[in-house]
């Protein structure tokens, strides 16, 4: 029978790990990146060719899903896996970060978060128990739980604070999770660290985690304008705070190059807008750097953005003429060639790993990809 969750590390690399996430539908290899379907869709790609492309799970948003089209709504349609074709997991976020970020007129207490729809100002209170039945209803493979997000600009006692808060919030997922009936005996929980860049918060933390129990651990609050050289300072403990035996995921991550450097550093799973967002905006990814396509020097380039892309057949003067042009076919193209690149860099990490290479992979990888 296929184990809940059952997560198996094959091969290990200095701090770097490769291996295999089990569940109900399906594998997850790791290290893993999760293309953003954010509104039950990942954009401008159907769920056939995210798979094609080598993605083995994808991310839902929580937020933006309970407010359109609603999770009840998705639940009384089957759930989100059927209501968007993607029959292998799916990860949700919890709201937490969009609430903060998105939302106007945000009230936070003990209790939750009050908060004004982004959409029509409608007015919504999402609490740590809201937020996993949202998650419930959608159906997702794998929840996280309800944390608060604040910069790491704020002061320690802010940080602090949010962090207890946020450890309270998290025992109180637990609850609601393990009172899920069916869908918690096919699902997975993870906890998120919080603390911003303070080593103790951090440790504290993870203490609390690990009191509670997750199957995964987040490492949560970065990404947020701190600059990479700070990140990689943070991952540099992180990681190693958490239970070694579970997956850890780093939410929002993030630029080919923040991602090797935190499978460096020990982190199993990423998920970030930036391949669809930057393909949908004229920005490829490729071995050799960020190519802008919009830029006159493609105008008339006859070469394909990489021979092994599945967009070969299109030359990089095609793709200038579609995204200048405004034509859909432009963003369906480059959002492809994106999550494809960003697949393609997973599977030679993971190779990396296997193999006890992996530091000649990211130096060599580093330097042709950063040499313009």
């Amino acid at each position: 029978m296929t184990p809940r969750f059952q997560f198996d590390i094959r091969a290990t690399d200095g701090r770097a790990r490769t291996g295999t996430i089990t569940m109900r539908r399906g594998e997850i290899r790791t290290p893993a990146f999760m293309p953003v379907g954010t509104a039950a869709t990942v954009k401008a790609m159907k769920p056939t060719d995210v798979r094609a492309a080598g993605a083995d799970i994808i991310l839902g948003n929580t937020y933006h899903l309970m407010l359109r089209p609603g999770a009840e709504r998705v639940a009384r349609l089957g759930g989100l896996h059927h209501f968007m074709g993607w029959d292998r997991p799916i990860l949700t976020d919890s709201g937490g970060y969009q609430v903060m970020s998105l939302s106007e007129l945000t009230k936070r207490s003990e209790e939750g978060v009050a908060f004004a729809s982004h959409l029509d100002g409608s007015r919504h209170l999402i609490t740590p128990e809201r937020s996993i039945e949202i998650q419930r209803l959608l159906g997702s493979d794998i929840v996280m739980a309800f944390d608060e997000l604040v910069p790491t600009t704020s002061t320690r006692e802010v940080q602090a604070a949010a962090m207890a808060r946020s450890m309270r919030w998290a025992q109180r997922s637990r609850d609601e999770f393990d009172r899920g009936g069916t869908h918690a005996e096919g699902a997975a929980l993870f906890g998120i660290q919080q603390g911003a860049l303070d080593e103790g918060l951090r440790k504290a933390s993870a203490d609390a985690l690990l009191g509670i129990g997750f199957d995964g651990y987040a490492v949560g609050g970065l990404a947020v304008g701190e600059g990479q050289e700070a990140m990689f300072a943070c991952l540099d403990y992180a990681p190693g705070q958490l239970d070694p035996a579970k997956p850890r995921y780093l939410m929002g991550v993030g630029k080919p190059d923040d991602i090797v450097g935190a499978v460096e550093r020990g982190i199993d799973m990423f998920d970030c807008v930036l391949p669809t967002r930057s393909g949908r905006n004229g920005q490829a990814f490729t071995w050799d750097g960020p190519v802008n396509i919009r830029n006159a020097k493609w105008a008339e380039d006859t070469s394909p953005l990489d021979p092994d892309s599945p967009t070969a057949g299109w030359s990089r003067a095609y793709l200038h003429h579609l995204i200048r042009s405004g034509e859909m076919l432009g963003a369906m193209l480059m959002t492809e060639h994106n999550l494809w690149f960003y697949q393609q860099l997973m599977a030679g990490l993971r190779s990396a790993i296997a193999e006890g290479r992996l530091t000649g992979f990211a130096n060599d990888f580093r330097a042709r990809y950063g040499r313009k």
